[in-house]
């Protein structure tokens, strides 16, 4: 990504142009291929937590609409008349299949016409344009990674729906979990959170600012399955003393057990993926536990979750230069070597299967494997400004969600990085969530 914009030059745009180009084919390509399934599969309801996959599918071209033709390309509205219908702000996913919602053929032609006017806003557009929708390609960011977004949403909803076909298994690494400390210590000291200059960060990424933080230790690697069976079978889901208040409602209410997606079968552990069922692999992170378990687990392990802030230190922080890293390994675009994404696999990688990715401190899998909590809840940083409109992050400031970071198996690369903020309610766990834990450093340790 050009970071001088000022001295952008012919050939870095027509470059910029081609990666936005190729970046738009490949999302493109995702979302058809998640909604190739017969109609009745994409027109149904599978959880009152999800949308029908067509409403997300035509939700994705009308966004692009907005964004690109109407607000970026000052071009006339193709459907306005479809725009109450696809405000996700209007409509809570649990009414969304009453709503006169274009039918699987219509949408798959209405996000064809959008896109290729797109394209021709793309060809035409000045990346050193003040309008901050238009410089370096902005609006581009925003709709590739909104798309990108919903189409990691549309895999969740595959997975509820129990429909086979979706599991690939990849070419993953293999497991190396001993090859390393259990904890890191990250030393006492400030870092700069957030960022002021990635051209596509969202807002409530922005502005970067100083925090100085405690002495603390991190896992090096996310909660593994095995440990979680031994919190399952030490009584943990029982054990009141270990839950959040509400946590422990929530669990009480409704019978849970396991993580989502589980059940004992005789004297193992079984998991649902995608429509098949399969062993719980011992060596892979956890996943599908939401905020109440991974808090609760936490407790029963001596622990914490990390605050926001402890989780993104311990990822892209580089204490020898004093400044952050785009990824954990630094500013090298993610490949297969260091971090499992884009649904290279239906699953998460095993532990310590990627330690090329490991941020400077020495933790591993922090960008990809599973979305992981952190105990922060979500708000806007010092200095924070909406943009480009108000209901991206600032309505869902407060305490009703809690921060997640890194990305998880089924983010692409190009949505993922050290600074960005994903959030959910604590009882989320449709999608791709799992956890590590922290503790705070004793002063004889911090050193």
């Amino acid at each position: 990504m050009v970071s001088n914009l000022d001295a952008v030059t012919d050939l870095d745009a027509d470059r910029l142009k081609e990666r936005i180009a190729a970046q738009l084919l490949t999302v493109r390509d995702r979302s058809l291929a998640y909604t190739s399934a017969e109609d009745d599969v994409l027109l149904r309801q599978h959880s009152t937590l999800m949308s029908p996959l067509v409403w997300d599918l035509a939700h994705i071209g009308n966004y692009e609409e907005l964004w690109v033709l109407r607000e970026a390309g000052g071009i006339t509205p193709l459907r306005p008349e479809i725009d109450d219908i696809y405000d996700a702000f209007k409509h809570p996913r649990k009414d969304r299949p009453s709503l006169p919602i274009l039918g699987p053929d219509e949408a798959r032609r209405y996000i064809g016409g959008v896109r290729g006017r797109t394209l021709d806003v793309l060809d035409a557009l000045d990346f050193t344009d003040p309008d901050p929708l238009r410089r370096a390609g902005f609006v581009f960011g925003l709709v590739i990674q909104h798309e990108h977004q919903h189409d990691e949403t549309m895999l969740a909803t595959l997975q509820l729906s129990g429909r086979p076909g979706l599991v690939r298994e990849g070419d993953l690494p293999a497991a190396r979990p001993g090859r390393g400390p259990d904890e890191v210590l990250v030393p006492a000291g400030p870092f700069q959170m957030g960022t002021s200059t990635l051209p596509w960060a969202y807002d409530n990424e922005r502005p970067a600012h100083r925090v100085d933080l405690p002495a603390y230790w991190i896992d090096r690697l996310p909660v593994g399955n095995a440990a979680y069976i031994a919190f399952i079978e030490a009584g943990g889901y029982d054990d009141e003393r270990l839950w959040d208040p509400a946590g422990w409602r929530w669990r009480t209410e409704g019978a849970i057990s396991a993580p989502l997606f589980w059940s004992k079968e005789g004297d193992g552990w079984w998991r649902t993926r995608f429509g098949r069922s399969e062993p719980v692999p011992p060596d892979e992170p956890v996943q599908h536990v939401s905020w109440y378990e991974a808090d609760a687990y936490a407790r029963w392990a001596g622990k914490r979750l990390p605050t926001e802030a402890e989780w993104e230190k311990a990822c892209g922080w580089d204490p020898a230069t004093g400044r952050a890293r785009r990824y954990p390994w630094g500013d090298t675009e993610p490949h297969p070597g260091l971090a499992n994404l884009g649904h290279r696999a239906a699953r998460p990688a095993p532990l310590g299967a990627f330690p090329g990715g490991a941020s400077a401190y020495g933790v591993e899998q922090m960008i990809g494997e599973v979305w992981e909590w952190t105990g922060s809840c979500f708000t806007g940083y010092p200095g924070f400004r909406s943009f480009p409109y108000r209901e991206y992050s600032e309505v869902f400031f407060g305490q009703d969600y809690r921060v997640l970071r890194g990305g998880s198996w089924a983010a692409d690369p190009a949505a993922v990085r050290t600074t960005f903020r994903n959030w959910d309610y604590p009882i989320r766990r449709q999608i791709f969530t799992g956890f590590r834990c922290a503790r705070t450093a004793a002063p004889g340790e911090a050193r």
